[in-house]
């Protein structure tokens, strides 16, 4: 590009001198929108003049014109958004054909970009916008909002005539509604996203420009205050809606000035930034009046930090959920306008007094209806649910809600008839998810359920949870649900088989309801949550048993996740105390299915088949011993040993071929492994044996031939031990009986570094470690076996296997000293929402061994770095359990040495653990 002249050179100096000044109001710090649209409207004035001195330096004749076209020519211009310009040519020009005319043409977009305009231009006729506007709907809706800035006047009002006729109103209302909904559909339907578009998601700053865009195609008005007028909206709507716009809009032109570029994503990067530029800080801990709840989950009533972007993010959610329900008002309404010449769109069937079915739409009988029948607002969900071919709530009736805001008070809450119409609203038997969600959205739950309200659009930055809490609870309330649908049935059969038995859903909702709704609160959420659940028990007249339940589902939801993922379930003890605590079998059951419905509402990532298996043996543990099935290890061990017989039967196995290895085995090993564990390693290793044994003696038969005149032939029981005991380790892998990852076995000779070597290798091969039991055999051989999981199994699973198989095995016959621990990259989350490393080393409950937790940020090569650790200080690990909770992980050890005997030496490998862990 060719050095700008000097007109040129002086137009760009002025520009960004002008624009630098209404920049630097913009980013001044305060959590104010007033004026955010003002200095908008300035900053496409000065690009207005701008271009204008553009035009007339490149000197077009009277007949063209130029305009500004989408949201340019709304007359708003974000900091670095995009300056869309229309050259509106003579309908006989042809610049592909006028040489001069084309080279005006880019020496006037050129002229643009050398003062620093970054703009989008096309050039076009008249009748090539129209011929555009009817074959794309984008291109329509840019003209729609198309102004003049120069040029021929005349032109202009002649495009938009045709515009104007050639628009089909109900077609235009229909493209932009369908193009909302895959928008919508794209951000996953929700304005709680962690990262949302201030812009594109649903509640962003597009959900009311669709509005004005539907509006003015149909001539009901062209601004807020026009739709008033016309009946569309009422003047507290535009009110909120103008509040709601300002602070949308303040957001984006933050976020534009802070990346120095357009940037319309919330990014973890940049929220705090943007929360700081509000005045929003992080609230520092204080205390809090409450009185301390006994149990075992007790902690200092203290409030926990907030960050300043957290405070902000609850801001835009509540921004944009008031846009979402707005935006459906007033589409609602547009739509019946566009509609109201059609037969039958009138016509309203009356379901009580109160409500009619209009066209499947549920309609009140008059605007005012919620404020004289306040009882009527809960009625309106319970009709909702109840009524065959209700699909919705009208305009009619969503405003009719949005207006009664106030009458949802304390009085409202304390009414027996409301507190009866919120139970039976739990209590139908289908429709609960839908009802609940509908009541989030349109806020009738948060001001009914006063606690809940606290949690709406609340951030999780625990790096676990991908929804906001309200959005995570209403989650598994709808997986609690789906367990007592037998359509659902297929999804998860266990738990469906026990909700077929269950004879009081609604208890389990309502714990579900609560499970979380203390967070953020300070203390402990679960007990705090537990005090909420009796106080709401005790007003709705529950009965005491049921209360009971339903403050100990709360109070312990969190208690058999944890259990199942960091205990060794092999041990008697562990589920004799998990049995006392839950007491007895109805509560385990309730316990079990919060859990599962839990774990699954948290992130589409977090569940997986092998912590379904956990919970699942948890529970049958758990219920045997309730049930005066105390386990028995010694009976335990010959049910397993008698089962794998049975199915070593099944594969031929000579009798007593078995008895080689069993020999070498104790109690412990049968304990942690299953049946069907117990055969394939056997299976396995048998064979493996028997070849090895019959290579190691041919090679000693050749070696004494060899060596016969030389030295006396090795003693019989030295070859025997040889061949017993194979210096070469055995890797076999096959897919999870879980039918998630590959189970892997290794058999090797025992060495202090095993473990770490071949969490180096799962590390380096991409496959994420779910589960580790290590096993030595009295023979001073490792036999442990591993879940793992890796991206893409599913398709290549015999490949992967194959080179496990080898690679594995390459990697622990070379031996030699550890490799260095790479350097794991940091996700983007982690580096916004670190979590604190914590080590926390004890001895088990009966003293033998050791209990090693860990959490920290994940990153790639994690565990290998807390292996090497182990390693390093001669640290024999006997079971691992790695949880990992999004980009956090809570890893379990069990491990034995003679340096954890030495207090000193604890210290020093714990310091040693948290250097590893902070990277």
């Amino acid at each position: 590009m060719s050095e700008p002249t000097g007109d040129i050179g002086a137009l760009r100096l002025q520009y960004r001198h002008d624009k630098s000044a209404l920049l630097e109001q913009l980013g001044v710090q305060g959590s104010s929108s007033r004026g955010v649209r003002s200095a908008l409207h300035r900053l496409a004035r000065l690009t207005d003049q701008t271009l204008c001195e553009l035009w007339k330096h490149a000197g077009f004749g009277p007949d063209f014109s130029l305009l500004a076209v989408g949201g340019y020519g709304r007359g708003e211009l974000f900091p670095f958004s995009d300056v869309d310009v229309l050259v509106l040519l003579p309908d006989s020009s042809q610049p592909e054909q006028d040489e001069a005319l084309k080279s005006g043409l880019e020496g006037f977009i050129g002229s643009c970009w050398d003062v620093g305009l970054e703009i989008g231009s096309s050039v076009r006729t008249a009748a090539d916008c129209l011929q555009e506007a009817a074959k794309d709907v984008t291109v329509q809706t840019s003209l729609l909002e198309c102004r003049l800035i120069c040029g021929s006047k005349a032109q202009f009002n002649a495009l938009l005539g045709q515009l104007n006729e050639a628009m089909d109103p109900k077609a235009f209302f229909v493209a932009k509604t369908l193009e909302m909904r895959q928008r919508h559909t794209k951000f996953e339907n929700t304005p709680y996203s962690l990262e949302p578009n201030c812009k594109e998601s649903p509640g962003g700053l597009r959900d009311l420009q669709i509005i004005l865009w539907v509006a003015k195609a149909a001539g009901l008005g062209r601004s807020w205050d026009e739709l008033a007028r016309r009946g569309l909206a009422t003047p507290l709507e535009i009110r909120q809606i103008k509040a709601n716009e300002a602070l949308l809009g303040l957001i984006r032109a933050r976020l534009h000035l802070l990346a120095n570029r357009r940037e319309d994503r919330l990014v973890f990067d940049l929220q705090t930034a943007v929360a700081e530029s509000f005045g929003f800080k992080a609230q520092a801990p204080a205390a809090i009046v409450a009185p301390s709840v006994p149990g075992p989950h007790a902690v200092p009533n203290t409030r926990s930090t907030r960050r300043a972007s957290e405070a902000l993010m609850k801001r835009y959610y509540w921004a944009a959920k008031a846009v979402t329900q707005l935006n459906q008002i007033l589409l609602l309404n547009i739509e019946e306008r566009l509609s109201s010449d059609d037969a039958g769109m009138d016509r309203r069937r009356p379901i009580n007094e109160r409500f009619f079915d209009k066209g499947g739409m549920l309609e009140v009988a008059h605007d005012n209806l919620y404020e004289q029948q306040p009882q009527a607002i809960l009625e309106t969900f319970l009709i909702y649910q109840t009524t065959v071919g209700i699909k919705g709530l009208s305009a009619r009736t969503l405003r009719a809600l949005y207006n009664a805001r106030p009458v949802m008070n304390a009085q409202f809450r304390a009414d027996p008839v409301n507190r009866a119409t919120f139970l039976s609203i739990l209590k139908q038997p289908e429709g609960i998810t839908h009802a609940m969600r509908l009541m989030n959205q349109t806020s009738v739950l948060g001001r009914y359920l006063w606690v809940f309200r606290n949690i709406v659009g609340q951030m999780q930055h625990d790096l676990f949870h991908v929804y906001t809490v309200d959005q995570h609870i209403l989650m598994v309330l709808r997986n609690m649900r789906r367990f007592f649908i037998a359509e659902h049935s297929h999804e998860y059969p266990f738990c469906s088989q026990l909700a077929a038995g269950w004879d009081k859903p609604w208890i389990l909702y309502i714990a579900a309801l609560f499970h979380d709704i203390a967070k953020g609160r300070g203390g402990d959420h679960s007990e705090l949550g537990a005090r909420d659940v009796r106080t709401f028990c005790r007003q709705h007249g529950i009965a005491r048993e049921d209360s009971q339940l339903m403050a100990f589902l709360v109070s312990e939801h969190l208690t058999m996740s944890r259990m199942a993922q960091k205990e060794d379930l092999s041990d008697p003890d562990v589920i004799n105390a998990f049995a006392q605590r839950v007491g007895n079998e109805r509560y385990l059951t309730a316990l079990y299915l919060l859990t599962v419905a839990d774990i699954r509402g948290t992130s589409p990532k977090v569940w997986n088949a092998w912590k379904g298996k956990l919970l699942e043996d948890l529970y049958r543990y758990t219920l045997r011993a309730l049930g005066g099935r105390a386990p028995d290890p010694g009976a335990v061990v010959e049910a397993r040993k008698r089962e794998a017989l049975s199915l070593l039967a099944l594969h031929a196995l000579p009798h007593l071929a078995h008895k080689a290895l069993w020999d070498t085995l104790d109690v412990s090993y049968f304990m942690r492994h299953q049946a069907d564990e117990i055969a394939w390693h056997t299976r396995v290793l048998t064979k493996q044996l028997a070849l090895t044994a019959a290579q190691t003696s041919t090679q000693l038969a050749t070696q004494q031939a060899r060596a016969a005149a030389k030295r006396p032939a090795r003693p019989a029981a030295a070859a025997n031990a040889a061949a017993e005991s194979p210096q070469h380790a055995i890797v076999r892998a096959r897919l999870s009986p879980e039918g998630e990852g590959l189970q892997v076995l290794v058999y090797a000779p025992d060495q202090h570094d095993l473990f770490a070597r071949i969490c180096g290798y799962f590390d380096t091969s991409g496959f994420s470690i779910l589960d580790a039991r290590i096993h030595t055999t009295q023979n001073g051989h490792a036999l442990d076996t591993f879940q793992v999981v890796a991206p893409t199994l599913s398709e290549h699973y015999r490949e992967l296997i194959a080179m496990v198989e080898n690679d594995l095995t390459q990697t622990i016959d070379e031996r030699g000293p550890l490799p260095a621990p790479s350097k794991g990259r940091l996700s983007r989350r982690v580096k916004n929402f670190p979590v604190t490393p914590r080590v926390d080393l004890r001895p088990d409950e009966k003293a033998q061994r050791w209990l090693l937790s860990v959490s920290a940020s994940d990153r790639a090569g994690l565990l290998y770095c807390i292996s090497r650790v182990l390693a390093r200080n001669d640290i024999n690990v006997q079971l691992a359990k790695i949880t990992t909770l999004g980009e956090r992980v809570e890893d379990t050890f069990l491990i034995s040495g003679p340096q954890l005997q030495v207090n000193k030496r604890q210290i020093e490998i714990e310091t040693e653990l948290l250097e590893a862990l902070a990277g």
